[in-house]
């Protein structure tokens, strides 16, 4: 299968490569339901010693740069009380967490989640998380130039390997917003 972006030398669709993904993801892909189908969802094989952003684009492909997005786990806090919520971003953004975010969870104050509290919360790997298998109670902001893209690049729940998603899914995951202005620049 050729990859529908990016340079990959090993891509196929995601349900036929469940055991490269981490359980929630895997879970995820299987139970998949929505306008884009499971198969859409590609898995592209990815050495984690070329993870960091600058050196993938290199190796896979500059025009990812632009169709790449992250997939960062925040903690607001309000009286006492912690909700954890994933966001997802275009790579060349960052997310607003103390503006769109603290305001969209009704937080008196937003931050990134520890890399414990995010890796044990989630079940994935530190630069892996994905917001495709993510606990079905958190919200899934999501910033609405990703939805717009075709095709998106984002973790697979491991260091090793990516998933390709059509942009328009991550409308559909579960507790998803899509949200202006969430990731700037």
């Amino acid at each position: 299968m050729h990859a529908p972006i990016g340079h990959f030398e090993h891509a196929a669709p995601a349900p036929d490569r469940l055991d490269e993904l981490t359980r929630p993801v895997a879970d995820a892909v299987r139970a998949w339901h929505g306008s884009v189908p499971a198969d859409q969802l590609v898995y592209v094989d990815t050495d984690p010693e070329w993870a960091d952003t600058a050196t993938f684009v290199e190796r896979y492909g500059q025009e990812l740069l632009e169709q790449a997005a992250n997939c960062v786990v925040v903690a607001g806090k309000r009286g006492g009380e912690t909700m954890l919520a994933a966001c997802v971003v275009l790579s060349t953004t960052r997310v607003d967490v103390n503006g769109v975010v603290r305001r969209q969870l009704g937080a008196r104050k937003a931050s990134f989640a520890s890399m414990d509290t995010a890796t044990g919360e989630t079940g994935m790997e530190y630069g892996g998380i994905t917001p495709v298998g993510l606990p079905a109670d958190w919200p899934v902001l999501v910033d609405s130039a990703v939805v717009d893209l075709p095709y998106v690049l984002v973790g697979s729940g491991r260091r090793r390997g990516k998933l390709l998603v059509p942009g328009k899914a991550f409308a559909e995951l579960p507790g998803a917003v899509v949200l202006e202005g969430l990731g700037v620049a």
